[in-house]
């Protein structure tokens, strides 16, 4: 696994928790424990998506504020990088 796999695989982890204790916290909104939760893996997922955008580029359409030119065209799309691997 490449280090922008890794990198990538770390996001979809960190967004993977923010979410599930978003929708836990939509019925439980007085849970403490569960809003730090939240917090904690909210802040490692800007972490991680903050990283890998410095490094591979916008990981979405509205993350690339980049004034010179339109980057979100310029890395590989998802099913290139099986074609990548294979070459």
């Amino acid at each position: 696994m490449s280090n922008r796999e890794k990198m990538l695989k770390m996001v979809q982890c960190y967004s993977f928790a923010v979410l599930e204790a978003a929708m836990f916290l939509d019925t439980h909104p007085e849970c403490l424990d569960a809003l730090n939760y939240y917090n904690k893996y909210k802040k490692l997922c800007e972490e991680a998506k903050a990283e890998f955008e410095a490094k591979y580029g916008p990981l979405t359409i509205d993350s690339d504020a980049n004034n010179q030119s339109w980057q979100w065209v310029n890395g590989p799309w998802p099913w290139e990088l099986s074609a990548n691997e294979e070459a």
